[in-house]
């Protein structure tokens, strides 16, 4: 297999999701991420003790987004041609096979 070109640490300021207001009392609440948009919130105050919020100070380094723990980007491949394209580049992107692409044309592509 390929070695990455990028051996840059990649460091996460957050692992862990954001999860939705009071989403652990109501079943009807899903934990995705909804901003609180209610007068008296505490969450949209953000008072000591309650969920964090999302905000652009949780965005991880520009030189190490979207790369995968291996080193290399992630690039989608339909076809064969699309990945002759990517052999120029294999230092820095891995190959990964769309959905809904057959498996008679991902035998050509592998």
């Amino acid at each position: 297999m390929a070695k990455a070109l990028r051996t840059i640490n990649i460091v996460k300021k957050r692992t862990k999701r954001f999860i939705r207001h009071q989403s652990d009392r109501y079943s009807k609440l899903k934990e995705s991420w909804r901003k609180p948009r209610g007068i008296d919130n505490r969450v949209r105050r953000r008072f000591k003790g309650v969920n964090l919020m999302p905000s652009i100070g949780y965005g991880s380094n520009k030189k190490t987004r979207h790369i995968l723990p291996s080193g290399f980007y992630k690039f989608t491949i339909n076809n064969v041609k699309e990945l002759e394209v990517l052999l120029m580049s294999n230092r820095k992107y891995a190959a990964e096979i769309a959905h809904n692409v057959s498996a008679k044309k991902r035998k050509l592509i592998a």
